[in-house]
């Protein structure tokens, strides 16, 4: 072919590419590239962190601030009192008010907790806890910051003889520091406590995923909380606690050998201060003694007083292989603070009025060394609508999941039950339909969120598997109620029939026995009371399974209708 054909020149011969005078240099290149920091990064890519849109905003930097007032009250221990106000200053502009009976924060400690990415005391902590990032309520002052322009105000006291601090802030985004504004110190009427109030671009919708919405959720799975709730509106809620007693204190406890990854056991040779391998072992996880230390040390094929500092890549993996070989026991669940089956129905009945509850909290499992905890509560019946989905609320360490419920390992759970089993509508694999709230809580100290903003939990199976397992023992007391109600409707229907046609029937009997027209009215009751021997029979049964004497009948047949399954993990039993 010639090189004249449109079809180019296929010489084998490779020519240079023409010099470009625009050519860049590689060194021009570099002088572009900087380091990135952490509250630039997140100032840039807000929707990571819940601020998606106006109102969703405003919702998570309520959210934020009341979780923080909370988890402060429960380590100082004392029982939460918490107001929160939203005042609308028009032009979309929103002022938010938090304030807590909390142990208040020492002076220093003030900015860096309000205005400082990545900054607390719980990411290294393993209990379960409400926060743990450390971006909470420093990502809400940094959205006000960024929609507003105004700063942060916080009034904060620790002693009922000490003068509150006074403190204004904004956040220096580029290098992840405080800006002190203002600050001075004030009279404050409160013994303790601490008070932040934000300005930021916001939209209020009352709704499904609304500060209403999150703090009646809120008061639900926390029964010790007091909220005072004042909406843009001006209009005053409030959700009282039902209980005096404070949950359980969560205890911090060491990594367990099966949770552990190839890269975090190379980090924990490296800054460990013990001097040899098997001491590691023992002080630095759980649940291994100085006998299983040694085991571990075999089965890798290392000596026990070998230094942690020279154990290689290689000789690491083979302890992490040892992990899995080596029997071990599972962690202790004493870092986990479960709500209880008491109080959460308790919680539930407060803020959900229905005719029926039930409750149950399930044992703690373990998931690769995680220690974790289900509770599950249903509210059947009462002012609920009947034809509507059953309303679904989500909750992860004591706090409302509100978005994201599609993609939620919760909801998949719930969908994945045959509610059918429990005398419910439901349509292929959706929520059932019918008068009815599910409370779904997973108590953990690690929870797999999708995404730094912590809306949906991950679609682990061993987690979806103990969800229903907890749901299905939930359902079958809720099936009894429901199969219970059925007949107990059946039932006063029948007897409606009856009952209309008695007049007749007495007519009748007194044309047949030749009686009188005096004689029908004690037939007529004489037919009523022989109706009303059996009434009541149905409903006078406690719906209580250890006083009803029909349960375990009821409860073995709707347990025919299910196939339930028991965990056979022996990490789990």
């Amino acid at each position: 072919m010639s090189k004249d054909s449109t079809l180019g020149d296929f010489s084998s011969e490779a020519k240079p590419a023409p010099k470009n005078g625009n050519q860049v240099h590689a060194a021009e290149l570099a002088k572009k590239q900087r380091e990135i920091g952490v509250g630039e990064f997140f100032a840039r890519n807000k929707h990571l962190l819940g601020f998606d849109n106006p109102r969703k905003g405003l919702l998570t930097t309520v959210k934020e601030a009341v979780d923080n007032s909370i988890d402060a009250c429960e380590e100082a221990h004392i029982l939460p009192e918490i107001s929160v106000q939203v005042i609308d200053m028009g032009k979309d502009r929103f002022r938010v008010i938090i304030e807590d009976n909390g142990p208040g924060i020492v002076e220093k400690q003030i900015p860096k907790i309000f205005a400082k990415l990545l900054y607390g005391s719980k990411f290294h902590s393993k209990k379960q806890q409400r926060g743990q990032q450390g971006i909470g309520i420093s990502a809400s002052v940094m959205y006000g910051q960024l929609t507003t322009g105004r700063a942060a105000k916080i009034i904060s006291k620790t002693d009922a003889n000490k003068p509150a601090q006074y403190v204004e802030l904004h956040i220096n985004t580029q290098q992840n520091k405080p800006e002190i504004v203002k600050k001075e110190q004030k009279e404050w009427k409160k013994d303790h406590g601490t008070k932040i109030e934000i300005d930021i671009e916001g939209s209020y919708q009352k709704g499904g995923q609304s500060i209403d919405e999150y703090l009646k959720e809120t008061a639900v799975v926390n029964p010790h909380v007091t909220l005072v709730y004042v909406n843009p509106k001006a209009e005053q809620f409030i959700f009282p606690r039902v209980s005096e007693a404070f949950p359980k204190e969560a205890k911090e406890i060491k990594p367990h050998p099966h949770g552990i990854e190839m890269g975090v056991m190379l980090s924990m040779l490296h800054d460990t201060e013990a001097k040899t391998l098997q001491q590691f072992l023992t002080s630095e996880f759980s649940r291994i003694s100085p006998a299983v230390a040694k085991e571990v040390c075999a089965e890798a094929r290392l000596e026990t007083k070998m230094k942690p500092k020279k154990v290689g890549r290689e000789d690491a993996e083979n302890m992490v292989r040892a992990f899995r070989k080596v029997k071990i026991m599972a962690p202790p669940t004493d870092c986990l603070s479960p709500i209880t089956a008491e109080l959460l129905e308790k919680g539930l009945k407060k803020e959900v009025n229905a005719e029926f509850y039930t409750s149950i909290t399930r044992a703690p499992v373990v998931y690769k060394g995680n220690p974790f905890q289900v509770e599950v509560a249903i509210a059947y019946g009462g002012e609920q609508l009947k034809d509507r989905q059953a309303k679904l609320m989500r909750f992860a360490n004591r706090v409302p999941l509100l978005y994201q419920q599609g993609a939620c390992g919760v909801t998949k759970g719930v969908t994945g039950t045959n509610w059918k089993s429990y005398g419910l509508q439901q349509s292929g694999s959706n929520l059932p339909v019918g008068p009815l709230t599910i409370v779904v809580h997973i108590a953990s100290v690690w929870v797999p969120f999708t995404s730094e903003s912590k809306e949906a939990i991950a679609h682990y199976e061993d987690i979806i598997k103990e969800i229903k397992l907890a749901l299905q023992e939930a359902g079958r007391v809720l099936g009894i109620y429901v199969k219970k109600k059925h007949r107990v409707n059946l039932e006063l229907k029948k007897r409606g029939y009856i009952e209309k046609y008695i007049p007749k029937l007495a007519d009748a009997i007194v044309t047949i026995l030749g009686e009188g027209e005096s004689e029908k009215e004690a037939i007529e009751t004489h037919l009523v009371d022989l109706l009303e021997k059996t009434r009541g029979e149905v409903e006078d049964m406690a719906f209580d399974p250890s006083k009803n004497v029909e349960y375990d009948a009821e409860f073995a047949k709707i347990g025919k209708e299910e196939k339930v399954e028991e965990p056979h993990d022996e990490e789990q039993a």
